[in-house]
């Protein structure tokens, strides 16, 4: 079951805006055509994998940026509980989180987690509140076709000082699933990585966006902006987290003859049997604060827009 999107009384929520969101839900964009639909089983598994390879990460980011008590934090298409549970949990009773995801089912058990869980399409709908001390995403704005006005709402959605942390893979930085591609198994691991990225790309998906963060932070007028890199090159979560993406894409990867049926159970066989070192595409962590009108940044930014 999904949520309503809609919001309680709270006293604790008073400081967002008006309930811009809840919408039926044909006024929300549609996900179907998303390639890792969050509605398959796997989803789960895939989100699990992916807190383990990526919250520490994460987490370190965030508190570099000082997030403290009584922050107010937008969780932008959360996906999963692990990382609004661990803001929740950083940012205490005095603070508030909001999560957001056009599927809010993997979060159902949010109302005793302490955040609160909204469906809303950051690519079409305005921001869900304003105010924010920080607004976080990860994996989020690649696979968002109006990825510019996706980004420019999180900004828009920060108050004068609040951070903003965003995280997006760069496939093509590094598109090895294998790195060590020493024989069959390793070839066929990277051949059908390949195919896995021709279908997100026939989808719209920039598998060169990462890179582009620092500078996109930069000219949206943020200041401190920094970024970094990182990236596993091998573990079980890695294999856990390619089990299950292509079990969800499979029969997509078949259709398209991009593979076949055989190659894929060929290639499940020798994950499952430890024969490959398997790593993720690098993801960019990339970080900036939004400024005050009294900053010189700002002023020579918004002096610059105005020539």
């Amino acid at each position: 079951m999904r949520h309503s999107g809609r919001r309680s009384g709270s006293p604790r929520k008073a400081w967002l805006e008006p309930d811009v969101c809840a919408r039926d839900d044909a006024d929300v964009a549609d996900d179907s055509a998303y390639l890792l639909d969050n509605q398959q089983a796997e989803a789960g598994t895939r989100f699990s994998a992916l807190a383990t390879l990526f919250n520490p990460s994460t987490f370190r980011h965030i508190d570099a940026l000082g997030i403290a008590k009584g922050w107010r934090c937008w969780e932008v298409g959360a996906g999963g509980p692990s990382v609004p549970s661990w803001l929740a949990a950083r940012v205490g009773p005095a603070g508030h989180v909001l999560a957001t995801d056009i599927d809010v089912s993997w979060m159902t058990a949010a109302t005793d987690a302490g955040y609160q869980v909204r469906r809303h399409d950051v690519g079409v709908e305005p921001p869900p509140g304003a105010g924010f001390d920080l607004v976080h995403a990860r994996l989020v704005l690649v696979h968002v076709p109006q990825r510019e006005a996706a980004l420019a709402a999180m900004i828009s959605a920060l108050r004068p000082g609040g951070r903003l942390l965003v995280e997006e893979a760069d496939p093509m930085m590094q598109p090895l699933v294998c790195p060590d591609e020493t024989g069959p198994p390793q070839r066929l691991a990277n051949k059908l990585k390949h195919a896995f990225r021709t279908l997100m790309a026939q989808r719209g998906v920039d598998l060169s966006y990462g890179r582009t963060l620092p500078r996109l932070l930069r000219d949206a007028g943020l200041v401190d902006v920094g970024a970094d890199a990182f990236f596993p090159m091998t573990g079980s979560a890695c294999n856990i987290l390619e089990q299950a993406t292509v079990a969800q894409i499979r029969d997509r990867l078949v259709a398209a003859r991009l593979a076949t049926n055989e190659e894929v159970d060929r290639h499940l066989g020798n994950v499952a049997a430890g024969l490959l070192d398997l790593t993720i595409a690098p993801m960019i962590s990339a970080w900036g604060r939004k400024t005050t009108t009294l900053e010189p940044a700002a002023q020579e930014v918004f002096a610059g827009r105005i020539r």
